[in-house]
């Protein structure tokens, strides 16, 4: 039947037509660019003939509007276009020296706001802001017009008293304005305690934010204080919905003989599952034999999408955690630990359900042949990597049954392992080299000695079959034109790659590939140079040129790996997107096509990359402030470091054996005047020509631990600062003491694809973030009795 024109009178008795005299968002915008001119909302109303029965979706969509930044409300109250304003939407970006920027949604420049104008308004806010012209150093600089959405509503932080006057300070440095508390707000907190405080009132151009406490965490040196705070600063989700425990204790303790129904028996396997010595969620188990001159390798992965179906508690909940985040002594898990370490944890000595990954691989390590299913298998022990090397390599420990009957099959699993990596290296995949510490702690939870935490070929086997199952995930997928989310790293950018050429000239080198290289020429790069002193300093730059990897349902390949297509899907008990890689592939087996409820696969693929950042992010910060407690009574020694960032305001050095960063701030460097050179990652002498630059060796001393920002001063050890000097002509500075960081956070290392791997998969090169300057060089405090007045 044909709708209806606005203007068409209706057929007697025939049933409301609903037609275009109702508003939308699209028309109010169409109505405001016809008149040119700014109007008053009565007046968009009445240009729309918006009947009474209609307002409230009018009112509804210039809210809508509004929120979204295209709509403005001027001081008569007017509407107005915010494109025709000239004005920018966007997220605002605070530093922790007070200004920040106004990142644009529209991707453009970012404009620089003063810190006046960050008054108005808290890092994260969404805001409309105008370009006012350009800030001393050249840069745009705007001006916040509004605030359209407050992004922070809980803050957590160290709350303070002086004269009378209670405050909070955000642990998040980038929220740089203090909070008052009034005094009937305190909730008990006394002055140093870690407070969770519930804005009441936002700050604006001339009044502070007002909180109040919402809870008192505790002292700022209480054992597992650090943990606390990092679940809240990073909105980490941590306590779980009612209806998901609900749904977790109606949850079998067992499998039921009705869930074994159209799965393969796999009980007859010896299956194993292979992990470090203080794991709890088992969630891939491994079987390999000779398949006539090839193998067959069997990877059986924890079937998860069995017991969380799309849409109910328990999948809401592990969706918003998005993966579990890993804390010393602490795991905040994606799923309830009567799932994670129980029902779907492949334990051994018990029967549990299993998604199988079936793979026939030839002598070459390619993948001739796979097939998935849904299967029943049997652990036949819980294995540690240690136990693994040993029994491949010594031989000592197969004296045990265990191993004796287990290490037919885990020789095959290693000989396998030999084919795949071979195989690896002709295909030309990024290997970096990585060295890994382990932390040891006492009863009260503080560090006591950080010792190597060396890979073995026991991890390596584990990930070659890990990689193998997610290749054969994607390549089904993809085959079957399943859409899915895929694990994509994408090549170098342009200008990471021009940047990388300019400072690998410096140094007599080329990266082959032209304008496109191939992770095969950064391999064939890396192999040139391993045996060269400054391998350290020039592995690291090509670290750095890489892109991050995320998840995408645009399968654009895997450039670290080099491969075409890649899923991760071994790993469904603590990342959500290998749960959904696991109902996509059930959906192709079922001849049917899955979509996920409520949420775009391009939505879902932003927000599982969000929650690994975020969960990356917070681990970071634990460890940090782990490091500084333990660096706390080690101030005055001496340690030797290699650089490992380099800012104009001084270099990062990270200590040997110990994976502890700390800044020497360029004050404390040799009497000289410093120049940084971004290039060549290097701060240069201008009298000298003595040069600190990234992945130089030096000598510093512990001059200063701040617990409470969670940072670490050093200062160059005079007698081997001296001894190591080489002074060189001014003129031509030939760069022989690396030092380079851009960035605070520690030397980006890469993630293991399903976890365990040591390669790029995942490697962590992220936009520089603005320098933060650890030198106190102006009292945060100072002038807090004006602001006091202000609020």
């Amino acid at each position: 039947m044909r709708r209806r024109s606005a203007t068409s009178p209706r057929t007697r008795g025939a049933a409301p037509v609903r037609d275009e005299s109702a508003p939308t968002c699209d028309a109010i915008l169409r109505a405001l660019a016809d008149a040119g001119v700014p109007l008053a909302p009565a007046e968009v109303a009445a240009r729309l003939a918006i009947t009474r029965r209609d307002q409230h979706l009018f009112d509804a969509c210039v809210a809508t509007l509004e929120r979204d930044g295209k709509l403005l409300v001027n001081r008569k109250g007017a509407l107005c276009i915010v494109a025709k304003l000239d004005l920018v939407t966007g997220r605002v970006q605070g530093h922790p020296d007070g200004y920040g920027f106004l990142v644009p949604d529209d991707g453009g420049d970012d404009l620089f706001l003063s810190p006046r104008e960050m008054h108005k308004a808290l890092h994260g806010d969404r805001v409309t802001g105008k370009r006012i012209g350009y800030d001393r150093r050249g840069r745009p600089e705007g001006k916040i017009v509004d605030v359209l959405e407050r992004a922070n509503r809980d803050i957590v932080g160290r709350i303070h008293e002086e004269r009378g006057v209670w405050f909070v300070e955000a642990e998040n440095r980038r929220i740089n304005q203090d909070l008052m508390i009034p005094a009937d707000a305190r909730g008990g907190a006394q002055p140093g305690q870690v407070v969770v405080v519930e804005i009441i009132q936002p700050p604006s151009e001339h009044g502070e934010a007002v909180a109040r406490v919402k809870e008192v965490l505790g002292s700022a040196t209480d054992p597992g204080i650090e943990i606390e705070i990092a679940l809240r600063k990073h909105a980490l989700p941590f306590e779980w919905s009612a209806a998901a425990m609900r749904q977790a204790r109606r949850l079998p303790p067992e499998i039921r003989p009705a869930d074994r129904k159209d799965r393969t028996d796999l009980t007859h396997l010896p299956l194993v599952t292979i992990d470090g010595e203080n794991a709890r969620d088992f969630d891939d188990a491994v079987y390999c034999e000779a398949d006539g001159r090839g193998f067959r390798l069997v990877v059986a992965i924890a079937d998860v999408s069995h017991y969380v179906r799309d849409g109910d508690a328990l999948d809401a909940d592990a969706r918003e955690r998005g993966t579990s985040v890993y804390f010393p002594r602490r795991v905040i898990p994606m799923l309830p630990e009567a799932l994670s370490n129980e029902l779907c944890s492949l334990k051994p000595d018990v029967d549990r359900l299993c998604m199988a990954c079936d793979m026939r691989i030839d002598a070459r390590g390619t993948i001739r042949s796979y097939a998935f299913y849904p299967a029943v298998m049997h652990s036949r022990a819980r294995l540690t990597y240690t136990q693994v090397h040993q029994w491949l390599t010594e031989g000592s420990g197969a004296r045990s049954e265990p191993a004796r009957s287990l290490l037919p099959h885990l020789s095959q699993l290693y000989t396998l392992y030999k084919v795949l990596f071979a195989a690896r290296e002709r295909r030309g995949a990024i290997d970096f080299d990585t060295a890994e510490l382990a932390l040891q702690f006492d009863e009260h939870g503080k560090i006591v000695r950080i010792v190597p935490s060396p890979r073995n070929d026991a991890h390596r086997l584990i990930e070659e079959s890990m990689l193998a199952a997610n290749v054969c995930a994607a390549n089904f997928l993809t085959e079957h034109e399943q859409p899915a989310l895929y694990r994509v790293h994408e090549a170098p950018p342009p200008d990471k790659l021009s940047a990388l050429r300019e400072f690998l000239a410096g140094s007599a080198l080329t990266l082959t590939g032209g304008d496109e290289p191939t992770a095969m020429d950064y391999a064939a790069l890396i192999d040139r140079i391993r045996d060269r002193p400054d391998f350290a300093l020039l592995q690291t730059v090509l670290l750095r040129s890489l892109s991050q990897a995320q998840y995408s349902p645009a399968n654009v390949g895997h450039f670290g790996l080099a491969y075409d297509a890649y899923a991760h899907f071994t790993s469904p008990i603590r990342r959500y997107p290998d749960l959904l890689v696991h109902r996509a592939i059930k959906a192709v087996l079922a001849n049917k096509r899955y979509t996920p409820k409520d949420n775009s696969w391009e939505a879902l693929g932003l927000h599982c990359s969000m929650t690994e950042r975020r969960a990356d992010d917070a681990s970071r910060d634990v460890l940090q402030w782990l490091k500084c407690h333990y660096m706390q009574d080690r101030v005055g020694e001496t340690f030797t470091g290699t650089i490992s960032g380099v800012a104009s305001f001084g270099i990062f050095v990270t200590l040997d054996g110990l994976d502890i960063d700390g800044l020497v701030h360029v004050t404390e460097l040799p009497r000289d005047y410093f120049h940084f050179d971004a290039v060549r990652h290097a701060l240069i002498g201008e009298r000298t020509g003595r040069v600190f630059q990234l992945a130089g060796r030096v000598s510093v001393k512990v001059a200063r631990v701040d617990l409470e920002r969670a940072k670490i001063d050093f200062t160059l050890d005079e007698e081997a600062a001296g001894a190591e000097s080489h002074p060189v002509a001014p003129r031509r500075p030939a760069i022989a003491e690396p030092l380079a960081r851009g960035d605070r956070a520690p030397a980006a290392k890469p993630l293991r694809p399903g976890g365990r791997t040591g390669t790029a998969e995942s490697t962590r090169a992220k936009r520089p973030r603005a320098a933060t300057r650890t030198r106190d060089q102006d009292d945060r405090r100072g002038g807090r009795a004006r602001k006091l007045r202000r609020a």
